[in-house]
This record gives C-alpha cells, sequence and structure tokens, in this order.
C-alpha cells in the first residue's frame, strides 16, 4: 500500500505549519494543486514503520470559495487524493476554529480535529475539556503543543487508525451536519451556533483577564494617535538594520566573485577559449549574475528574517489593521496592506500574496499599484545616491541611521502615491465599492527566531534570489552584445544611449541613465553597474572600490542635486521588473492587465520627473 495522503488545514495564526513543519522535518517540497497557481506544501511524516504524505492547505476561515486560498483547500479536502483531513485548532480561539471543522467534516467523514497551542491555553487560564469536546464532535480530537513537540505522537497514532479503517465519524454528527446542508444559508448560521454553543460547553476559563497584556499593546499599536508613528520608527528601524548589516556582507561577496572572476578568465586563457565566448560567458552572464546575488543576498538575508519576525510576533496584522481606513477610502481592499508589505521583499512576491483579496477588483487594484513599494533590488539604488548626495558618503552609524531615515521618506511617498493611484483606478477603470473583511488580530506570541531564520533564508530569500539569477543570467549576455556589438566607431549600446539621451533630458536624466533603466527590466539591480558602464565606454560591468569614486564619476558626467532626486523618483516611478510583471500575467492570465500594471508607473515617472525638472529650472534652482 502506498503513502496515505493527509490534508492539513486551518485558520490563520493557529501554528498548522508549525505542526507540519515538526511532524514533517526536512521532507518537503512546494507543488501546485492541478490547474491553480496556489502553492501547496508537501512533506512525509514517519510513524511506526509507516509513511504519510502531509499536504498544507492555504490557511482559510471557511470553505465557501470567496478565494482561491478557499477554493483550493475546499477542492483537495473533497478530492479523491485526500484520504483523511487534520484541521488544526487555536485553544486560544477555539469558537473560531470550530466553524471551519464543522465545514471540513461536512465535507469528508475521516477527519481529525488537533487542538493546538494548548501551551498557551494553560498560560492564559483557559482548559478545554478534549474529551467532551471528542464527544460532542463524533472525530478524535488530540491537544498539542507543536512548538514544544507535545501531543504530536498522539495525533499520528490517531491518524494510523487510516490502516485499520476505524478513522470515522460519529454516524449520528454525520447525519445532522449532511441534513443542514441542504439550505445552504441556514446552514451557515447553523453552523456558527453549533460552533459556539460547542465552545461554550467545552472551554473553561479561569483567568478572566488572560489577553490583558495583548489588549494593552494593542491600545499602543493600533490607536490612532501611536499606531502610525510606531510603524514608521519600525520601518526606519527595519531599514537601518539591513543598511548596516548588508554593506560588509555585500563588499565581501564582491571580493569574492572579483577573485573567481580572474580565475575564470586565467583559465579561459590556458584552454585557449575564444574571445567572444570568454566576453559573453564571462564579462556577460557571469559578472551580472555575481552583481545580483553580490547586492541582493545580503540584504534580503537581513530584510526577511526582520520581516518574519514582525509577521510571527502578530505585528503585521495590526499594519494592515492601521492602514484599513486608507485603503477603504482609495476604494481598495484593507489586505492590501499586506500584499504592500510583501512588496518591500519582493515585488513578484508582493503580487503573490494578492491571492488573500477576495474581490477581484481590489486583487486588480493591489496588484497594478504593488511596484511603488521600492522592492529589494531598488534598495542599492536609493541607498547609495541618497548617501552620495544627500547623507554624505560615511558609513557611520549616524550616516547610516540618516540614509535609513530618508529611506523610509522616499518609501512612505510610494505608500502614498499607492493610496492615490488606488482612489484614481477606483474612480476610472475600476470602478467600485470597497469590500468589508473581518480581520483578525491574533494574540501576540513571542517569535521562534531560529524557525524564523530558516524559512526567511529557504521559503523567502533564496526563492526570490534564484528568480533573480534564473531572469539575470540571460540579461548578462544581452547586455555584453549591446555594449560589444558596434556600428562605425561606437557600440549598440552608446548608439541606443544618444538616441534616447533628449527625452531623457527632459526628465532631468540623461540617456545613460535612461538605458541603464530600461535594461535594468530584466533585474534592477544592474542599473548602477551599467550605467557605471556606460559613463566608463566599457565594455563589461564595473564597479568602484567607494562611494566618493563613485560620486566624482557622476558629477563628472554632469550630475546635479536634480539629477540625483529625479533618479531616486524614477527609481520608485517605473515599470516593474521582469520577473514581476512575468508574475503578474500568471496571476492574472490577462495581457491587458499586464500591460497595464507596466504603463501606470511607468507614465507616472516620466511625469513627475517631467514636472519636477520644470519646476526646478523655472525657480532658477539649478
Amino acid at each position: 500500500m502506498g503513502r496515505h495522503v493527509i490534508s492539513l488545514a486551518g485558520n490563520p495564526n493557529v501554528g498548522k505549519s508549525t505542526v507540519f513543519n515538526q511532524l514533517t522535518g526536512l521532507k518537503q517540497h512546494t507543488g501546485n494543486w492541478p490547474g491553480k497557481t496556489v502553492g501547496l506544501a508537501e512533506g512525509i511524516a514517519d510513524f511506526k514503520g509507516k509513511s504519510y504524505c502531509l499536504v498544507d492547505l492555504p490557511g482559510t476561515y471557511s470553505l465557501s470559495s470567496n478565494s482561491e486560498e478557499e477554493e483550493v483547500a475546499q477542492a483537495f479536502i473533497e478530492s479523491d487524493r485526500s484520504e483523511a483531513t487534520v484541521c488544526v485548532c487555536d485553544a486560544t480561539s477555539l469558537e473560531r476554529s470550530l466553524n471551519l471543522v464543522l465545514q471540513i467534516m461536512q465535507a469528508s467523514d475521516k477527519v481529525v480535529v488537533c487542538v493546538n497551542l494548548i501551551d498557551e491555553a494553560r498560560r492564559k487560564g483557559i482548559h478545554i475539556d478534549i474529551e467532551k469536546l471528542q464527544y460532542l464532535l463524533g472525530v478524535p480530537v488530540v491537544a498539542t503543543a507543536a512548538r514544544q513537540n507535545e501531543g504530536l505522537d498522539d495525533l499520528m497514532a490517531a491518524l494510523s487508525k487510516i490502516d485499520s479503517g476505524t478513522l470515522k465519524m460519529n454516524p449520528y454528527m454525520k447525519e445532522a451536519l449532511v441534513s443542514l446542508q441542504e439550505n445552504p444559508e441556514e446552514n451557515k448560521l447553523a453552523l456558527l451556533d453549533r460552533a459556539s454553543a460547542i465552545a461554550n460547553d467545552v472551554v473553561e476559563i479561569t483567568d478572566e483577564y488572560y489577553n490583558r497584556r495583548d489588549r494593552n499593546l494593542d491600545k499602543i499599536l493600533t490607536q490612532k494617535s501611536t499606531g502610525i508613528p510606531i510603524m514608521i520608527l519600525l520601518l526606519i528601524m527595519v531599514f537601518w538594520l539591513t543598511i548596516q548589516g548588508a554593506n560588509a556582507p555585500s563588499d565581501a561577496l564582491a571580493t569574492f566573485f572579483a577573485i573567481i572572476g580572474d580565475y575564470l578568465n586565467q583559465f579561459a586563457r590556458i584552454i585557449q577559449m575564444p574571445e567572444w565566448l570568454r566576453g559573453a560567458l564571462i564579462d556577460g552572464i557571469y559578472n551580472v549574475l555575481s552583481t545580483v546575488i553580490s547586492v541582493m543576498l545580503p540584504p534580503m538575508a537581513i530584510f526577511f528574517p526582520l520581516f518574519t519576525l514582525l509577521e510571527d510576533f502578530g505585528y503585521l496584522p495590526r499594519v494592515a489593521f492601521n492602514l484599513d481606513k486608507y485603503f477603504a477610502r482609495a476604494g481598495a481592499c484593507g489586505k492590501q496592506a499586506l500584499t504592500m508589505c510583501m512588496g518591500f521583499g519582493c515585488n513578484a512576491a508582493g503580487i503573490v500574496g494578492t491571492r488573500i483579496i477576495n474581490s477581484p477588483r481590489e486583487k486588480l487594484i493591489a496588484i497594478v499599484t504593488n511596484n511603488f513599494v521600492p522592492c529589494n533590488g531598488r534598495f542599492p539604488i536609493l541607498i547609495s545616491i541618497i548617501t552620495m548626495f544627500f547623507v554624505g558618503s560615511s558609513v557611520s552609524l549616524g550616516g547610516s541611521f540618516l540614509s535609513a531615515i530618508l529611506l523610509a521618506a522616499t518609501v512612505i511617498l510610494g505608500v502614498l502615491t499607492t493610496f492615490w493611484i488606488s482612489q484614481l483606478l477606483s474612480k476610472t477603470i475600476l470602478k467600485g465599492v470597497p469590500s468589508s473583511f473581518t480581520l483578525e488580530l491574533p494574540p501576540y506570541r513571542k517569535p521562534q527566531v531560529g524557525s524564523v531564520i530558516v524559512r526567511s533564508i529557504f521559503d523567502r530569500t533564496l526563492f526570490v534570489l534564484w528568480r533573480a539569477i534564473l531572469v539575470a543570467a540571460p540579461a548578462g549576455l544581452v547586455i555584453w552584445m549591446l555594449a560589444n556589438i558596434t556600428i562605425g566607431d561606437y557600440s549598440l549600446l552608446t548608439r541606443v544611449t544618444d538616441v534616447i539621451d533628449p527625452f531623457a533630458r527632459l526628465m532631468g536624466l540623461d540617456g545613460t541613465i535612461l538605458m541603464a533603466f530600461i535594461l535594468g527590466l530584466l533585474a534592477n539591480e544592474i542599473v548602477i553597474p551599467i550605467m557605471v558602464m556606460g559613463y566608463l565606454s566599457k565594455s563589461t560591468l564595473f564597479e568602484f572600490e567607494s562611494l566618493d569614486q563613485f560620486k566624482n564619476l557622476l558629477l563628472n558626467n554632469g550630475w546635479t542635486w536634480l539629477t540625483a532626486v529625479n533618479m531616486i523618483l524614477f527609481t520608485i516611478y517605473h515599470w516593474p521588473c521582469s520577473t514581476t510583471l512575468l508574475t503578474i500575467y500568471k496571476e492574472t492570465k490577462s495581457s491587458k492587465w499586464t500591460w497595464i500594471s507596466f504603463l501606470v508607473p511607468t507614465l507616472m515617472g516620466v511625469s513627475v520627473c517631467m514636472l519636477t525638472t520644470f519646476l526646478a529650472h523655472s525657480f532658477n534652482l539649478v
């Protein structure tokens, strides 16, 4: 007999992924449910000589098919592939979880209920009568504390009853639930009532102030007077830690790749590799790949864990709560705040995150505007320009903190633009009334630092880096060809730069800068190296050893404070990278909306830069 396939379902923030990770360890991979784009994590759990394939379904509050996550969860649970379902509940909020349990019991007669976070419940003075809950539900119920590995063997023992055929629901409960399905509207209300009645019957709260700490924190983090300032301060701190921490590792990686590059060139000469092939492979593909890795990896390895720690702590839903009213005024969905935060790490990840938005109209608004928050690939551009022209090239703590403040101000400008463009879209091509949604504020929890680091490195940092590498490799070849194919005395890159220079001047830039952005469509990380290559008329990517050298090159090529300002503005307002555009097409399955997502920020960037340049010259500021 092959492995039994077990669905793992539950609300968000109930520790479902922790249960999954503890049971499967490193025996995991991610696949897609056929015909869907939502990734499903699959892992192998071994118990008493037998193996079980656990499928971690997207966190969902119901099986009402209001979102892609709910559709996937329901389809998988009801499919022939799933032999049983483990429904993970939150012991500190059992009533909310039981609504989903009852819906799953209507869809499948082989269900095991896992009451997780039982340790937190004990600390808060919440007692759950597990035996009585099992009697009332008519299915096996197991109490667990997955972080401490408590109760997981009992959970697997309950699942092992599949082999003996004894994992079945109480027939009377099954009959009662099936009868409710005849009227969908009455069914929904009846399930809520039943969930509430069962919870009241089995839960005893001995400390009525058990959630006082959470409420006190919420008074600070979600109040009008303190919520937004604290959010901005945390943003500055995250940026400061990222800037300060990434400098040395980025330099070390760049030096390492330079040494490897020298060895590769020596090897090419030893084997007498043709010069055109050596240039294409080493000066082109290798140099671009090494630049992307050295620029992206260190800040992502810092930013993503910090972001995940805030997520694990329970802060990100508070961000959505604080920004919900602003998105509502813009005719958008408050959940867009979460997808916007994902965009800080990678805009492509932010696009994928829009799956949590139920309304197709609001999902499109979130997709079109996600590019207005700068991603990890654009941070090096912003940091270097801000540092050189508005802070000074000092790498002191004070200098990096001022850079973080100005970077945060730049990001806030992007957020404000997101509100404005969202409102514009909701009143024009995406008209509609903003939908309401129930936003759960989960309890604050002590983050699992080790788990967070591993999860953020493997699930986010390396995933995003790999996608960037896949784009950067062909980009390196294209750039090398443009720089080395000549027409007369000038390279094709120089010819194109000269053609677009007049238009770029209207934007307060120049042809070299605009050409760097155009080629940066493939990967934002290579914009600055391409720009330097253009100014130096080199046929391969080049980087300076210090910001002072870089600034002198820019000043010698006509840069002023206005050029720097327009460079910052166009970095925020320009087309998404090719990886993000590809992700937009996969999510929307529409060329039209992919083009709109390209044109909206581009037209915004060109317009803002032209206006800034016009005003600066009108008032004789340059």
